[in-house]
């Protein structure tokens, strides 16, 4: 029987209109009240029924991907408690780390629940439309997306790997001519079969150009408390497992470093080991699409799905 469990917490992409519905009942259905007394603007509203339009905009999309999550958290925590299983380490792909630092004690659901909603405002900010560009490059290995992005980054102009999703999804990230670039120097130095496919994305998120939003996300992180950890979290920066107690500094570090950093996702999973039971704690199934691609021997339940806690439960025993 299963002792404990990896919780993995969604990022951005997974949203969709009608997220948390299916929570309504439930006490944890409570946490989009309170989300919305703690911004000061109907997000309940925009999860339940939108517009789309709204609920894409990055300064809404980040807190209502963390509303839905914590939620969800709240309702597995009391059946983890009630079967005495414990928490063996948390994880959240970019935005989706806070949620899972809620998980782990280090942050309130109100003060992380204003930080991505500010983290999204300051990164649609930090850019000029137009500026920056996202890229996903599928079958490409990791070597040869850094030698890229080294070869064809300027002082001024600069692109780098911004998510490691899978062995064979990298995304790229930086002003738009430096990713151009990179594109030219996989036609001329790739002869695989490769793909690459530009992001529909407001900002050129995890690269360089997020700087000024680091800068002002640090000023606000200054004004609120980070805990001590009282589970093991995994960073998004480095791939390493944090114990518990690690310092509320170290982890507002490092959520400092990751607005500009890669997000090693596929190195987080591949730490893993194959026996891991792993609950995706969010909206949609992305996560569970992306562990299979990294070790298909990792088991995966999604919580948002019909009939996922009974299989929970099931799986628990």
């Amino acid at each position: 029987m299963t002792k404990s469990v990896t919780l993995v917490f969604p990022g951005q992409g997974a949203q969709y209109i009608g997220m948390g519905s299916s929570l309504e009942g439930d006490e944890s259905f409570n946490l989009l009240a309170q989300a919305n007394q703690t911004l000061g603007f109907d997000l309940k509203k925009m999860m339940l029924k939108g517009p789309e339009e709204d609920l894409k905009l990055t300064a809404n999309t980040q807190p209502a991907i963390l509303t839905h999550s914590v939620a969800l958290f709240h309702k597995l925590n009391k059946i983890l408690q009630s079967k005495d299983i414990k928490i063996d380490r948390v994880l959240g792909h970019s935005v989706g780390e806070y949620a899972a630092l809620v998980a782990a004690g280090s942050l309130t659901f109100e003060n992380a629940v204003k930080a991505v909603n500010l983290r999204g405002t300051f990164m649609q900010e930090a850019v000029p439309a137009g500026m920056g560009k996202m890229i996903a490059v599928m079958k490409v290995p990791k070597e040869k997306i850094e030698e890229a992005c080294k070869a064809s980054s300027t002082p001024d102009s600069q692109v780098m790997p911004a998510n490691f999703n899978e062995p064979n999804q990298t995304v790229i990230s930086g002003h738009a001519q430096a990713c151009d670039r990179a594109i030219a120097w996989f036609e001329a130095n790739i002869t695989d079969t490769y793909r690459v496919v530009e992001l529909n994305v407001s900002a050129p998120f995890h690269s360089s150009l997020m700087r000024p939003a680091a800068s002002k996300l640090m000023e606000y992180f200054s004004t609120i408390e980070f805990a001590s950890t009282q589970v093991p979290y995994v960073a998004n920066i480095d791939a390493k497992e944090y114990p518990a107690g690690t310092s509320g500094d170290v982890v507002k570090n490092n959520l400092y470093e990751q607005v500009e950093g890669s997000v090693c996702w596929t190195q987080s999973i591949q730490n893993l080991a194959d026996d891991t039971l792993c609950i995706e704690v969010g909206p949609g199934r992305v996560l569970m699409g992306l562990s299979r691609k990294i070790n298909r021997n990792i088991k995966v339940i999604s919580l948002d799905k019909e009939g996922a806690f009974d299989e929970l439960q099931e799986v628990l025993g």
